[in-house]
């Protein structure tokens, strides 16, 4: 993998670099809309969101992807009941692992020997390596691709937003808490430093809904997602319940509870994000 930057490079490494970057510009090219899942904090729920909009846009005819984005901490693959899966090689690119109704998938967690083996890199390696897995997958054409970033402001969502200029939404997730609006904030201002200005906000765990009676009761305080939206000057997309089952289909490493149980409430507020999303975000065609 070559130094990402010119100085002391070879002259083999330049040329590989910038086969790369034509490589990425390519594969980018094929994607109709790319969208950045992003959240300040861990524990809000990020690549649930991710995996179920995902589910959801896939439920609405989309040709979907989801590009798991965490170096350290790859969950995709087995939040989907794939984690076993290995990424096939066909005339030298790298295949996406498919899930069974069509989705295609990207992660390290493909490329690494075991689940329990750490990643010990630093911001050159990592921003390489994902460099690498959008250069060398053979996405073919899609429709939507997400990109599950990691939390924080740190190598690899800085990576993504940077390497994907023309990226469609940018898809924030936080929960009725200040510590997580104080870290959603600062992604924000960062993502708006990239002149990147089409952001939503998602709040999950608005609310835990009672499997018995279906009342609503706020475990985590009042919501708060929409004011904070406004005040931030971002779309406001929806809020989603704080369920068992949507915990449940998480940690059975089952299925999205979009697919497991799409006549729940929770699938349906997904559902309903997908739709704001599409209809916010994507070209009125």
């Amino acid at each position: 993998m070559p130094h990402e930057h010119g100085a002391g490079m070879s002259e083999e490494d330049k040329k590989v670099l910038m086969q790369q970057n034509i490589n990425i510009t390519r594969n980018l090219s094929r994607i109709k809309y790319k969208i950045a899942v992003m959240s300040g904090k861990g524990g809000v729920g990020k690549s649930t969101v991710s995996v179920n909009l995902a589910q959801a846009f896939n439920a609405m005819g989309f040709k979907t992807a989801l590009y798991d984005v965490d170096i350290h901490g790859p969950n995709i693959p087995k939040m989907l009941g794939i984690e076993n899966e290995q990424m096939g090689v066909e005339d030298d690119k790298l295949l996406p692992v498919m899930t069974d109704d069509g989705i295609a998938i990207a992660s390290m967690a493909f490329l690494i020997q075991e689940n329990s083996s750490p990643i010990i890199w630093r911001g050159p390696q990592k921003t390489g390596a994902i460099k690498q897995l959008i250069s060398d997958v053979a996405w073919k054409d899609l429709d939507i691709m997400i990109f599950d970033n990691p939390p924080g402001t740190g190598d690899e969502p800085l990576t993504v937003l940077q390497t994907i200029p023309d990226i469609d939404a940018v898809i924030m997730v936080t929960t009725p808490s200040s510590v997580s609006e104080d870290d959603v904030t600062k992604c924000v201002t960062m993502t708006k430093m990239l002149k990147i200005e089409k952001i939503g906000l998602v709040e999950n765990m608005s609310y835990f809904e009672c499997p018995h009676c279906n009342e609503k009761i706020n475990l985590f305080g009042d919501s708060k997602g929409e004011l904070f939206a406004e005040a931030m000057d971002v779309d406001y997309l929806g809020d989603l319940p704080f369920q068992t089952d949507v915990s449940e289909s998480a940690d059975k490493y089952d299925t999205p509870i979009v697919k497991q149980n799409p006549d729940s409430n929770a699938a349906k507020e997904f559902m309903k994000i997908a739709k704001a999303i599409q209809d916010k975000y994507f070209d009125k065609d």
